[in-house]
């Protein structure tokens, strides 16, 4: 059995996570006599009653009768047999206290019976977390006193701790309003992250479904899968103003351009559709390109990209590879390799198409388009204390690479304002704050095909947006009551969140 393992606490201090003492019961049959069992029969289930008959005819000395028991009356009940015969055992032992329940399950993870991290920061840092009871090794010899046989005995100091950079307060807001609107419209799953886009902290981190740590049999592996970094899937129009800063980094696109857009347009061995295929936006500017979310106009870019250089960008901005965070259960995403891009292929990537990423990937990448270009390392831990008192880590600003000019980055916010405006993402426009963003709805993909009745529905948006402080990604997988767009689906849930994060704000 594992001793008592530290602390974990959001960055403000509140304790999330603790170690406690919970009464387990015991039984050792051999006090016991067959009259004794009639006494109990009240107490114990007809299952136990039974068990302890048959352990009575045996060398058994010990038999468990529950582990854990956090129900009071129960407690009671088993107390009360402690009163009536020596033969029942009340046992202390460790328990993991997740403070707020289901609150930031993904985040925390949980621990095994033995006290074991088993998910989430609660696996990561295991061994800082686990605080080892002190020793003291002693030799013994005839008629002398009892001499240490270290110079200085181990012992514990201190109780460790994990510091998170999540705040408890947005998080309660994040998961609210994010499983409020995923149990509404029937979503299979979904995910919210917001981030400093200064500094790369993450400051919530919420997937549906969710669970509760404290109870483990509770838990189906849909549940337990965090979305937030192990999910990959298709972005859509979210990723527009990604490839579009590249696109213009490059070259291969003019702020000022034009293009003219039918409702389809034929390329190589398929077709590019608006997502209203009965409307054909004619001519529109480059930054209509975002404000009316054009798969037209945005595939005409792909296909006069170089499409090697395009992955050489992409790979750049991290798509493609693991993130690095202090979580377990990262995933790579699918950015194909450019020789892979025949046909279509160029003109879907363009559209958030043919490649699948992670939220923390979109989340990052979007990121160095909020902050003037730099792509920030996100992390999720602020410091860890091991139980000697050090500080083993600290979580800190780091910039990866630059990768967009600041003149670009303006550029794009400008056009993220006005899709919110006046383009798809009016829904989560706020008198709050000034707010910029990109709505996207994403076909799924079944079967080498695209499905028609299986979409994603997501907003992307920072805000204020003259300095801009927060940056959050609202995920709606596979609704399926109706309503697919992102606009109509994940933006006036991103704005529900933004509203009381003000109100958070205010009273802070």
């Amino acid at each position: 059995m594992r001793s008592t393992r530290g602390i974990i606490q959001d960055v403000k201090g509140n304790a999330l996570v603790i170690s406690d003492k919970i009464p387990s019961f015991a039984v050792d049959p051999s006090l016991l006599e067959k009259d004794d069992l009639n006494e109990i029969s009240e107490v114990l289930s007809a299952d136990l009653i039974t068990k302890i008959q048959n352990a009575m005819g045996t060398k058994s000395r010990f038999m468990w009768l529950e582990h854990k028991v956090l129900n009071e009356n129960l407690i009671e009940k088993y107390k009360s047999l402690l009163k009536f015969s020596r033969a029942f055992i009340e046992i202390d032992e460790p328990y993991r206290k997740y403070t707020n329940n289901n609150l930031m399950a993904h985040v925390l993870g949980f621990c095994d019976a033995d006290n074991k991290g088993q998910a989430g920061i609660e696996q990561v840092w295991d061994n800082t977390l686990y605080d080892p009871p002190g020793q003291k090794i002693v030799v013994r010899r005839g008629g002398t006193q009892p001499a240490s046989l270290f110079e200085h005995e181990i012992e514990r100091r201190v109780t460790p701790v994990i510091t998170l950079t999540l705040d408890s307060r947005i998080q309660y807001v994040v998961e609210k309003h994010l499983f409020q609107a995923a149990v509404n419209d029937g979503a299979k799953w979904a995910v919210c992250v917001c981030m400093n886009p200064n500094t790369g902290e993450i400051l919530a981190s919420a997937s549906y479904p969710s669970y509760n740590p404290q109870n483990r049999k509770s838990i189906t592996l849909d549940a337990l899968s965090n979305s937030v970094v192990s999910r990959g899937y298709e972005p859509g129009s979210t990723f527009k103003p990604i490839y579009l800063a590249v696109a213009l980094e490059r070259g291969w696109v003019k702020p000022d351009e034009r293009f003219f857009c039918p409702a389809k347009l034929k390329v190589a061995d398929g077709f590019i559709r608006e997502s209203n295929s009965n409307v054909a936006f004619g001519d529109i500017s480059t930054a209509e390109l975002l404000i009316k979310s054009s798969n037209v106009g945005m595939a005409q870019i792909g296909i006069r990209a170089d499409k090697t250089k395009v992955y050489e960008s992409l790979l750049a901005l991290g798509f493609g590879k693991e993130t690095d965070i202090e979580l377990p259960g990262v995933a790579k995403g699918i950015l194909p390799y450019p020789e892979n891009w025949r046909g279509i292929t160029p003109a879907n990537i363009a559209i958030g198409q043919g490649l699948a990423v992670t939220p923390l990937q979109l989340i990052t990448a979007m990121g160095a388009i909020v902050n003037g270009g730099k792509l920030m390392s996100p992390y999720i831990v602020k410091e860890a204390m091991n139980s000697s008192g050090e500080i083993v880590y600290r979580g800190s600003p780091k910039v990866m690479r630059e990768v967009y000019t600041p003149e670009t980055t303006e550029w794009v916010r400008q056009a993220m304002r006005r899709v919110v405006l006046e383009g798809t993402g009016k829904r989560a426009n706020t008198e709050i704050t000034e707010l910029a963003g990109k709505t996207g709805t994403a076909q799924v993909p079944e079967g080498g095909k695209y499905s028609r009745n299986r979409y994603v529905a997501s907003f992307i948006g920072f805000w204020p947006y003259d300095s801009p402080k927060y940056l959050m990604l609202v995920v709606i997988g596979e609704p399926t009551t109706g309503r697919i767009y992102g606009g109509e689906l994940a933006a006036p849930t991103f704005k529900s969140i933004v509203e009381e994060m003000a109100e958070l704000d205010y009273y802070s």
